[in-house]
Order: structure tokens, then sequence, then C-alpha cells
């Protein structure tokens, strides 16, 4: 009888009390025979702690949390500004592939004026302040038509506060069509398109940076060195624009592009410091690629001087000398 007193009145919480209600089951089965169920219950109490299973109304409770509506806006608005981006990010990419096509056109067809045999079919641009030829007018408007559709199927994602917040991913495609505008504007009329000219091109009311703008206008000079060289190489002449009273032998393509070098070095860029501005993050590496357009056209135009008059008509001109420096080969061709 002591060993069931002692079980009854210890300390549930001793160790006691736990090695007798754990272990010893054979000396109590020895001693007392079974042992009752009020003791195997007071054992399981101790040894696995007390179970509550959830019934209905407290599934139904915490299936209403007031944080679950909350949580779905939440994801709307997620996935919502997801599709939004990516939306934006395609156009883009779409606007870039054609507007690198307008800057393409007036290449395709002047490198036939190389044989006599597709003579007929010269319609390139090679003097400037002269209008685009028909066949490449035509080309070119179908292409603009397209991009002015991507323009607008993604001005009602582009307004008010949008217009900032996603202007990363639309900047790509705003900077080439810039730039393939612009190149158009300077065949036709030997002069800079201005930005309040080119945002009036852009359907939709889709805001036109002025940093995209000057971006644009940077890649400007490298279509304009593709043009001035390849006019070279099939005219051996530079194109120049028209007569006019101010420049009676008119002006050339490599003092144009001398005049923005002069002014793009000149361009302060310390105002934009902010995280959204662009300009200041790709003009180092904008400058660099400009001059090297720049010292191209005037390396093809010494050598065109110095060695041209002795070489056949249709000699590419060498735009690299010097011991380390091996020939180039020039673009388009």
């Amino acid at each position: 009888m002591s060993c069931k007193v002692e079980l009854l009145n210890a300390n549930p919480f001793s160790s006691n009390a736990r090695t007798m209600c754990l272990g010893p089951k054979q000396s109590i089965r020895s001693s007392f025979g079974e042992p009752s169920d009020e003791k195997l219950s007071i054992s399981r109490e101790f040894m696995a702690g007390t179970k509550h299973d959830l019934d209905d109304k407290d599934m139904e409770d915490a299936n209403v949390s007031p944080f679950m509506p909350m949580f779905e806006v939440f994801r709307d608005e997620l996935d919502e500004h997801h599709d939004r981006r990516e939306r934006i990010i395609k156009a883009s990419r779409d606007i870039t592939a054609l507007s690198k096509k307008i800057g393409e056109l007036p290449f395709s067809e002047l490198l036939m004026a190389l044989t006599p045999a597709k003579a007929k079919y010269n319609y390139s641009v090679r003097q400037l302040r002269s209008p685009v030829p028909p066949p490449i007018a035509k080309e070119i408007k179908t292409r603009y038509d397209s991009i002015h559709d991507l323009f607008k199927s993604i001005a009602p994602d582009l307004q008010g506060s949008n217009g900032w917040r996603y202007q990363k991913q639309i900047s790509g495609g705003c900077q080439e069509y810039v730039e393939a505008i612009s190149f158009q504007h300077y065949l036709e009329t030997q002069t800079l398109i201005t930005h309040h000219e080119t945002q009036n091109l852009i359907p939709g009311g889709i805001e036109l940076t002025v940093d995209d703008y000057v971006l644009g206008l940077f890649d400007l000079t490298g279509e304009l060195m593709r043009f001035g060289i390849t006019s070279m190489a099939t005219n051996a002449a530079l194109p120049r624009g028209a007569a006019a009273q101010e420049e009676p032998e008119g002006r050339d393509i490599l003092l144009d592009l001398r005049s923005l070098r002069t002014r793009f070095e000149s361009l302060d860029t310390s105002s934009s410091s902010s995280d959204w501005s662009y300009l200041k993050k790709d003009i180092e590496k904008k400058v660099e690629v400009m001059k090297q357009s720049v010292e191209k056209v005037e390396n093809a135009v010494y050598g065109m001087i110095i060695r041209g008059r002795e070489r056949p008509k249709g000699w590419v001109p060498e735009m690299n000398e010097g011991p380390e420096r091996g020939r180039e080969v020039v673009e388009s061709y």
C-alpha cells in the first residue's frame, strides 16, 4: 500500500513522481496487478498533455479573418503591376526594333549603286536638305504607323504617376524613336529636331523626358557617321547640304558632327543626380561613343583627301592609321 500512496500523493512535477508514473509499471503490476483506468489517465495527462480538436465554428472564424481581404487586394495590385510592366517592356522592344529598321532604310538602297546593272533602283538619299525618295518614304511611313500603334496601346498604362513609375521600361524605345525621327529630320532639313517637335510626334499623351531626348541625339551621331562614310565610299565626297546665302558651298556632315561634339562635351549633367535620371549614368559611355563616331569620319576624310585622288572610284578609305591599328571594316558593308 505504500507504493500506491506515494503514487497518488506525490508531486506530479517532481522527478520521483515522473519515475513512478513512466517507469515502474512492471513493479506496479507485480504488487497490485493490472493498473486501473484512473492511473493510466493520470499518466497519459502527464506524458502527452491535453489535445483540443478544432470544431467547425473555429474553422469558420479562421476563414473570415479580417486580414484576408486586405492581402487579396495586395495580390490583385501586384498582378496588375506585373502585367502592365510586361506590356510596356514588350512594346518598348518592338518600338526599338522598328526604329532601327527606319535608320537602316537610307543605306539599304544606297549600296545598289555599286553595280551598274542595278542603277535604275538607286533611290538612296545622298545629299542633305532634300526630300526622302518616295520608295523609302513609303516604307518609313509604314513603320511609323506601327510605332504609333504601339505607343497608343500602352498609353493607358503610362498616364499620371505611372508615366514615371515605368519610365525605365519605356526609356529604351523612346531613345531609339528619337534617333530615327531625328535622323530623317536631319536628312531633310540638315537641322536637329527640337524636343517639343519630337514630343508632338509621340501619340497617346506619353511624355518624352529630356533625358531620353538627349540620349537619343547621342545615338544620332552613330547614324550620321554611317551615312557619311557610306556616301564617301560610293561618291568619293561627303554629304553636303544645298547652297544657301549664308553658305554658298553648303555645309557638309563633318562640320555638323564636330558642332555636335563641341556641344555634347560642354553638356552639364550635375543637376541630373536623382535616382530616376539616366542622363548622368549613361553620359560618359555615350560621350565616348560619340567621339569615336566623329573621329571615324575625320579619319575617312583625311584619307580621302591625301590618298583618295590616286584611288579608283568606289575605294573604301582606311579609317584607322598607325602601326598598332589594323584595317577596320566600315559599318554597313
